[in-house]
């Protein structure tokens, strides 16, 4: 095929079939939102709507208070990637490059929580917020994204590569250690911490176990536990849970194809660094 010249074409056509499989769902998806109650049921299946129309989102927005959620989810994932930007940034950074007494083993130690499954910890937790009387509010929900070991572990890896000439020049020209870290570290570290708020956002915004978890009060729901709240009662309503999973999946894909090629940069050199 090769010496043809047919290679590269048949190449090209595998990769284009296999991911037009790969999104048929989402693109099914998006088209079943669009179309009249009791299109998507039918047989045989359409693949688009005879006469789109946007009732299944206005339905969402107004009859359903789904705007309550979306915008309890985007409080959220905003406060939770900034928060975790901001602490796993400064707690890498002290990883690698403090002085700090027993740094390597406290270290090791916290990596060895990374093959410890989430939902491990996720009952001494709740059990631990319980006491504290954060069940049923937004911190209690933004706790876990305050630090990570993965956020930690991936900040530490790349801060490794980082100069220690370049740390010490600011040093003897009087500068403290917040301001070395904030004028002279941050700014060659920042692929990694786009990555990490990448990172930190995809999972904030998909999240639907903790906040389950955590959240009593329907009015404090996250956008996917609101969505699975309603399958319950509107389980026949195909084009109306398919409008809300748009509404749910857009903004995480969004994001992620803004910040992809500074995701996988940023993965690549965490992964190489140290």
């Amino acid at each position: 095929m090769r010496r043809k010249g047919v290679g590269a074409p048949v190449l090209h056509l595998l990769m284009f079939l296999g991911a037009l499989v790969t999104l048929a769902p989402l693109l099914w998806m998006i088209a079943a939102s669009f179309m009249p109650v009791g299109e998507a049921n039918s047989y045989p299946p359409r693949l688009w709507p005879s006469s789109p129309t946007l009732v299944h989102y206005r339905d969402l927005f107004t009859r359903l208070d789904l705007a309550r959620s979306f915008l309890n989810s985007v409080a959220i994932t905003v406060l939770a990637t900034v928060i975790s930007v901001l602490v796993n940034s400064m707690a890498g950074y002290g990883f690698a490059k403090l002085p700090l007494p027993g740094r390597d083993r406290l270290f090791r130690g916290l990596s060895a929580a990374l093959v410890i499954p989430a939902q491990v910890g996720m009952l001494p937790l709740f059990l631990l917020l319980r006491e504290m009387g954060l069940i049923n509010t937004y911190a209690g929900v933004l706790v876990p994204y305050a630090a990570s070991v993965y956020g930690i572990f991936l900040v530490r890896q790349y801060t490794l590569g980082l100069p220690d000439e370049l740390l010490d020049a600011a040093r003897v020209d009087g500068a403290g250690e917040l301001r070395v870290f904030a004028t002279v570290a941050l700014p060659v570290i920042r692929p990694i911490l786009v990555t990490l708020a990448a990172f930190t956002f995809l999972s904030a915004w998909n999240d639907f176990m903790w906040p389950l978890i955590v959240l009593s009060d329907s009015a404090r729901y996250t956008l996917p536990v609101a969505l699975a709240n309603l399958v319950g009662e509107h389980v026949q309503d195909t084009e109306l849970m398919m409008a809300g999973s748009v509404i749910t999946t857009l903004p995480a894909l969004l994001a992620f194809l803004l910040f992809q090629r500074t995701y996988v940069r940023g993965i690549t050199a965490g992964s190489l660094k140290g």
